[in-house]
């Protein structure tokens, strides 16, 4: 049966728990996902040191995909909705109708619930799992984000931003911080297990969430910030890109969506691929590299409504 973008039942999987001493095992590549790997990376350099040129012209392609007013107000109709419009953190950033995550409103205690969540279902491929792109909560959304999670038991969530940057601007709501004691967000409360920093400067809280009525054991979650994530660019180095991999890695597919947001959900997310419930959801494109990936890229952008890159240097 499939389920793809369905909530699963709290039956659906098993109980997961996330221990914080507990290290993170190593990532083996298969000798094909080797071979892609070298592909990939002899392009990039190729393209890098040769045609340095060709990656600004393939980044202005990139730009002119992004939709047209028209085009959203037809494809993005329930983001645009009047009721909805508050929920949205940018003007420009919306879910398509057709694969947008929609909370299921009889599990929802709240009489205005309108089943409505910035938010999108992402699946690479076919044979790969799905991830949930979503934005930076705002105030007003705290309590959607977290029924989302219950709703499709979300294992983990990948937050890529600060709570505010340099220049004082808000980039997200502290929706997650509960260090001093359980935290509610209308019917839904969250009670931090643990917290830690890892070497590569990653914050690791095990968070378990639960309707304030239900009799179900509550959802462990663990939530992984990297508050070094540049606002407008990449890392520098890929340290705690692959600590991140190294900690979603042992989390079974099975188990449901993992979430990962930044601001405003979309730059980061081509970086965040590797980590849609499996090591490598990239290797589709990997695949037919010198002759296909940047149609493929091209092609995925103008689908999944976001850029990969908000810079030339991102890209």
């Amino acid at each position: 049966m499939d389920t793809a973008g369905k909530p699963l039942s709290p039956s659906a999987s098993k109980p997961f728990d996330f221990c914080d001493d507990s290290v993170p095992k190593r990532v083996v590549l298969s000798p094909d996902q080797q071979r892609y790997c070298l592909e990939a990376l002899k392009v990039f350099k190729d393209k890098r040191f040769s045609a340095p040129e060709k990656i600004r012209q393939e980044f202005m392609i990139l730009q002119a995909t992004r939709m047209r007013a028209s085009e959203m107000k037809t494809r993005c109709s329930v983001a645009l909705d009047s009721v909805n419009i508050s929920k949205n953190r940018y003007t420009d950033v919306l879910p398509f109708d057709n694969n947008r995550v929609v909370l299921d409103p009889c599990k929802d205690y709240r009489p205005s619930a309108s089943g409505y969540i910035n938010a999108s279902f992402i699946k690479i491929s076919e044979n790969l799992s799905q991830f949930i792109a979503t934005q930076g909560p705002l105030p007003l959304t705290f309590e959607d984000f977290w029924e989302m999670i219950i709703q499709h038991r979300c294992p983990v969530i990948v937050m890529l931003t600060q709570l505010v940057d340099n220049y004082k601007t808000v980039k997200c709501g502290d929706y997650f911080q509960a260090d001093g004691g359980p935290r509610r967000f209308g019917n839904i409360c969250i009670v931090t297990k643990w917290i830690k920093t890892s070497q590569t400067s990653l914050i690791l809280r095990c968070l378990e969430v639960n309707h304030i009525e239900s009799k179900e054991p509550p959802l462990c979650v663990l939530h992984i910030q990297y508050p070094d994530w540049p606002d407008h660019g990449v890392p520098k180095d890929t340290l705690a890109v692959r600590e991140i991999l190294k900690q979603t890695s042992s989390v079974p597919p099975s188990l449901g969506p993992i979430v990962v947001h930044c601001s405003a959900g979309l730059s980061e997310l081509g970086w965040c691929r590797p980590w849609s419930n499996t090591s490598f959801a990239m290797m589709p494109l990997l695949m037919n590299l010198k002759t296909s990936f940047q149609i493929l890229m091209q092609k995925r952008v103008h689908n999944c409504n976001f850029q990969l890159a908000g810079s030339s240097i991102g890209y």
